[in-house]
């Protein structure tokens, strides 16, 4: 936890965590504080940022939104090594201030069925002839099937690929193997899964690949497009441009009430995807394309339209390129979802004092339960003497 984190948490009542690895394992920071205390932990955090970093408060907090407490993590990296000393594999993530894996049974934050498969892929691992040339295991759970993606450095025995296969059916989850870069992944057991998730409010059902970037928490992510929406508030003539787009979480659901979307993504895997997760939900006024918003984009075509709203959901490293573009579109409501509240409160600071918007709203989204990782999100608008 970060020092002033540490600080702050210990203006709280410690509750016993409900994690048996939780001293010794580095994915959660927090379970030794209730619910209750973790949210007024974050909000305190961005409510310090923000007047730290921007010298700012927005007009009114938002309430913060919650998360189920366990079972949330739908999307995870884990970690795997074979320690020879003890003549088995480790799976999980790594130990506090270390780069060894924890030594875990179960994952309380890992949706199921993963919550319980740590011991089970471990004795898997272990009985692998390549057991020593298995570093990662990538996890997506959608909502009808259950992928793992091997990271294998070298190639699987006739015996491994019997014993994953045997797990497979064991356990109802389907492996992939990856042996390069993105583009070598292969499921084991053809055919593979279809995997997607629901945004029910929106009647959204979108389709993704296993290293697709979703969002982690199914539960809170639903809540937060519909909060989006909300803050938006869209109307029948409504243009709306989706900066860092992905797969069309927003974009798709901001279609269903808005005149038209355009959606603007650095990976053109995603794009291709957000184009087709449109067409099968029989969205025909979202348009997708794919460019580096970290680049020059001025001479972007699609720069070059009118928009009303602006929705924004950049990685860590924020937003700031996009700055002067946003300023120039001169939205009428910009929402700015953030998973890194210094990137946040740094560009909103420079919208508000360079390009004359207003910080009207802002609030956290507890994206990631018992971790000091907080999500936010701001609504600016221009403010009556808009610029310098």
């Amino acid at each position: 936890m970060i020092g002033a984190d540490a600080a702050l948490a210990a203006n709280f009542e410690p509750i016993t965590p409900r994690c048996a690895h939780f001293d010794v394992c580095g994915g959660c920071a927090l379970q030794h504080l209730d619910s209750g205390a973790q949210l007024q932990l974050k909000q305190q955090r961005l409510r310090d940022t923000l007047e730290r970093v921007a010298q700012l408060a927005p007009a009114r907090w938002l309430p913060a939104i919650a998360s189920p407490p366990w079972g949330y993590r739908r999307r995870a990296r884990l970690g795997v090594r074979y320690v020879w000393q003890k003549e088995r594999s480790l799976v999980g993530f790594r130990e506090r201030s270390s780069n060894r894996i924890a030594n875990i049974a179960r994952c309380e934050v890992l949706a199921p069925p993963l919550d319980g498969l740590i011991l089970p892929l471990s004795a898997l691992i272990t009985q692998l002839s390549i057991h020593a040339q298995l570093p990662q295991i990538e996890v997506a759970i959608s909502e009808e099937a259950v992928a793992l993606v091997l990271r294998v450095l070298a190639a699987p025995s006739a015996t491994d690929l019997i014993s994953l296969r045997e797990f497979e059916l064991l356990h109802g989850v389907h492996f992939y193997l990856q042996s390069g870069g993105i583009d070598t992944v292969r499921v084991l057991t053809e055919p593979a899964p279809r995997l997607s998730y629901a945004l029910p409010q929106a009647q959204l059902e979108i389709e993704f690949l296993p290293t697709d970037f979703i969002q982690v928490n199914a539960a809170v992510n639903r809540a937060l497009v519909t909060q989006a929406a909300q803050l938006l508030q869209l109307s029948a003539d409504s243009g709306v441009l989706d900066l860092y787009c992905g797969l069309g979480n927003f974009s798709l659901a901001l279609a269903r009430s808005a005149h038209s979307v355009v959606g603007v993504e650095g990976d053109a895997g995603l794009v291709e995807r957000a184009r087709g997760n449109a067409h099968r939900n029989g969205i025909a006024n979202a348009t997708f394309f794919s460019a580096d918003l970290a680049a020059d984009v001025s001479a972007a075509p699609w720069l070059a339209r009118r928009y009303s709203h602006v929705l924004l959901d950049p990685p860590r490293a924020g937003a700031l390129a996009m700055l002067p573009h946003i300023a120039r579109l001169a939205p009428e409501r910009l929402l700015y979802v953030s998973c890194d509240p210094d990137t946040l409160a740094r560009d909103i600071g420079l919208l508000v004092q360079w390009h004359g918007f207003e910080l009207q709203a802002a609030g956290v989204v507890d994206m990631f339960p018992h971790t000091a990782h907080v999500e936010s999100l701001a609504l600016l608008t221009p403010g009556s003497a808009h610029g310098h």
